[in-house]
């Protein structure tokens, strides 16, 4: 491991413990500081030093342990008491400034701006006053700007780190929403999906199985078509809901595949893409088992579209003439798709009343449509025909540039 790691441990360590037990253990180790040069050495006239001395060394470091509560009552009150240091005659001579030191760095890094001004100001004259030595004031004035300076730079480090954590914090609340809007725009386009499937398998279904009856005697061989219908209506819906829910499994998109299977001992659908514009033909050459027949036309230079607009396209189709075999009554309809430079116009016509069988309605399909022309950056509009009896539902989808 390196260096680095270890201090930055370190630091959130040591910043995790109370301030008070750190104040406390700081304000201990000036007291001894404070009391060295009275302890390490000895009176030269003889005996000890005057106890004056060990008491201001001693007073003057302990209220160090509320330096962060209250700076700038610390700071006076540890100065004013260093100031009494030479009231009597026999103490060291050398100086015991450092708990003021300490004192005057945390009013620089906790205290307002014009507390901490006002304090070095003071601190700084206080100490020209009081102070007869000229050598020993200008010691002392380069010292305590220099601890002024530090709690300055610390102040600001820690500004600058608490902007840094607050930013990624926002970032990363900014990445959490942003993963359940993904979600939930998944969980909206899966529901639009599975709608789509089964209205349309379950619409056909019902309508051929209407039919089978009428048919079954007159007409066995058509009968027998119109069970093969309804079985494969069946499996295509039961192919794509396994598809669907294997992506969910796996909570991963739908992607083109060779086959193999999804995990589950081999029972699961391939993974094959989902169906586009290319299978719009096979699906209008499915509703003829429904009693309608779909026409398909094209014009214009096809281009490329974007993979969601193409599964986009299909659904919107698919759902239309659901909506015709479920609602419409009509016994014709058309799909046209217009190519044009940036565009693709979809129409989806019918011939009917609008009064069809009474099949349930899951009361989303225009909605949906309209959803997932939005979802690709696209518009849809529905309504009934103006040049003819029937509705219409059309779509204008991009494409790629070329």
């Amino acid at each position: 491991m390196s260096d680095l790691p270890v201090v930055a441990v370190l630091r959130r360590r040591f910043r995790a413990l109370p301030h008070l037990l750190v104040d406390g253990v700081l304000a201990a180790v000036v007291t001894l500081v404070q009391l060295w040069p009275l302890i390490s050495r000895d009176d030269p006239q003889g005996g000890h030093w005057h106890w004056w001395g060990y008491t201001v060394a001693v007073a003057a470091s302990l209220p160090l342990v509320w330096r962060r509560r209250a700076p700038v009552t610390v700071l006076v009150l540890v100065l004013a008491l260093l100031s009494t240091y030479d009231l009597a005659d026999d103490v060291a001579r050398q100086p015991i400034w450092y708990g003021g030191l300490v004192a005057l760095y945390t009013v620089a890094a906790y205290a307002p701006p014009w507390r901490r001004v006002t304090m070095l100001v003071l601190t700084i004259v206080g100490g020209l006053v009081l102070v007869g030595s000229s050598e020993t004031a200008l010691r002392g004035i380069v010292l305590f700007a220099a601890a002024y300076a530090i709690g300055r730079a610390a102040a600001t480090s820690r500004a600058h780190a608490a902007a840094l954590e607050e930013r990624a914090a926002r970032l990363e609340r900014e990445r959490r929403m942003e993963a359940e809007r993904a979600a939930e725009r998944e969980r909206a386009r899966i529901a639009r999906d599975m709608h789509d499937i089964l209205s349309h398998a379950v619409s056909l279904m019902v309508v051929q199985a209407e039919a089978g009856p009428v048919v079954v005697r007159s007409d066995p061989a058509r009968a027998e078509a119109v069970f093969d219908a309804i079985a494969a209506a069946g499996r295509d819906a039961m192919t794509q809901l396994r598809r669907m829910l294997g992506v969910l499994r796996d909570g991963g998109p739908e992607t083109a595949g060779d086959g193999g299977d999804g995990g589950d001992g081999g029972n699961a659908a391939p993974r094959v893409p989902q169906p586009t514009i290319a299978d719009l033909p096979v699906l209008a050459e499915g509703l003829a088992g429904a009693g309608l027949r779909v026409g398909f036309t094209e014009s214009g230079r096809p281009r490329p579209v974007a993979p969601d607009c193409a599964v986009a396209a299909y659904r919107i189709v698919q759902e239309s003439l659901t909506n015709i075999v479920k609602h419409s009554g009509a016994t014709r309809a058309d799909i046209r798709l217009t190519w044009e430079d940036d565009t693709l116009m979809i129409d989806i016509t019918d011939d009917g009343p609008g009064a069809g069988r009474a099949l349930p309605s899951g009361g989303r399909g225009l909605i949906g449509i309209r959803e997932r022309a939005a979802a690709c950056g696209g518009s849809a509009t529905a309504g009934p025909r103006d040049d003819a009896p029937g509705f219409r539902v059309s779509a204008l989808l991009p494409v790629a540039a070329s």
